[in-house]
């Protein structure tokens, strides 16, 4: 599906993957839905679509559709400051773990889609899958869904 801005059309997909600082395993639970609701919002705002998304319990993957007027580091930035806020904001026990506002490593790995979007939509799938394992089953489904 190709999208249209006012003299432009484009199709801009990125597989975005982020962790915890030190690559904590902590995204389970309540927070793992917290984390999705989160997203879902703040990407809402931004008009940027989720194409796929899973939060496993130490690293997030998402495919995004994110419209050429942004950068992918500041929707990226944009995504871990803004959620990190609120993270600490509703899980105040966090902040032993995390000094300040740095919920989320510094760095993030993105590639571009391309022609192989169900490849990387199927992967992102079976992300959960391979993190059900560590989740203890302490998660009622995807919280992107």
């Amino acid at each position: 599906m190709r999208n249209k801005l006012a003299h432009t059309v484009w199709e801009c997909k990125y597989h975005v993957v982020w962790i915890p600082k030190y690559r904590r395993a902590v995204v389970y639970g309540k927070l793992r839905q917290d984390i999705g609701i989160i997203l879902r919002r703040l990407c809402d705002y931004k008009g940027i679509e989720i194409v796929e998304a899973t939060a496993c319990c130490n690293h997030i993957h998402m495919c995004l559709s994110i419209p050429p007027k942004y950068s992918v580091s500041s929707i990226v930035g944009y995504l871990k400051g803004k959620s990190a806020i609120e993270i600490f904001e509703r899980h105040s026990q966090l902040r032993q773990n995390f000094r300040g506002h740095h919920f989320w490593a510094r760095g993030y790995y993105v590639s571009t889609v391309g022609l192989d979007e169900a490849k990387v939509r199927n992967y992102i799938k079976n992300q959960e899958e391979g993190d059900r394992l560590g989740d203890s089953g302490q998660s009622s489904g995807d919280p992107f869904q």
